[in-house]
């Protein structure tokens, strides 16, 4: 891993600022920061060691999670975030990984106040994907660039990654991280946000099963 230095290393996507260790209800971890060089987005990288102490390498446990100021601050039902923040951290406090936590991907990409506006429009009987085209937005603005950057500053170039979206997998494969496998995260799921989960498996791709039951959550 790089040494807290602010030099990019050259054709990195990302620049390393600052590593420190943070106590939180999941355990203490290592959060080193870094500033999206494309974006100008801060991102962090939450990261334990295994049962054995040593550092995640290459094949660990890797969950790259977008922001979600609404789910996981605000405790909304209407997706399943927070949720799978909580179970990514849990995971990797027990078993050693990474959460790379994406900042400036609200609302896949669109931002808070256009999210909300979706969310309205959600209301008027539009699923998250048509309410995102009803604004003139695309249905998922993310990319995930900054995240194989942060990868790579790890040391890390195959892991198996924590997620249910076939889209993290291909775009960070396209930036020269090797993904073993999608290791499902199930959690989460509400009367309230079953219709979008359902959107998310029929019309997004997402790997997600054909009978989603509120409570039933599914790790690996």
């Amino acid at each position: 891993m790089t040494d807290a230095l602010t030099s990019p290393t050259p054709g990195s996507p990302v620049q390393f600022e600052v590593s420190t260790n943070v106590p939180t209800t999941h355990g203490t971890f290592e959060m080193r920061a870094y500033r999206d060089l494309v974006t100008s987005a801060e991102h962090v990288a939450i990261i334990a060691n295994g049962p054995d102490g040593a550092a995640p390498r290459d094949g660990a446990l890797v969950r790259v999670h977008s922001e979600c100021l609404t789910g996981e601050a605000f405790g909304s039902l209407k997706c399943e975030c927070g949720p799978q923040l909580d179970a990514a951290l849990d995971t990797i406090a027990a078993e050693g990984g990474v959460v790379v936590y994406l900042r400036g991907h609200e609302g896949r990409g669109i931002g808070l106040i256009n999210k909300l506006k979706a969310y309205r429009l959600q209301e008027d009987g539009l699923d998250t994907l048509d309410a995102n085209l009803a604004l003139g937005l695309p249905a998922d603005s993310r990319a995930y660039g900054g995240a194989a950057g942060i990868l790579a500053d790890l040391g890390l170039t195959r892991v198996r990654l924590l997620s249910n979206n076939p889209e993290k997998r291909r775009q960070l494969e396209e930036h020269g991280i090797t993904v073993e496998g999608l290791v499902p995260l199930v959690v989460g799921i509400s009367a309230q946000n079953a219709g979008y989960l359902d959107t998310k498996r029929d019309r997004m791709g997402h790997q997600l099963p054909a009978h989603l039951e509120a409570g039933s959550p599914t790790r690996g």
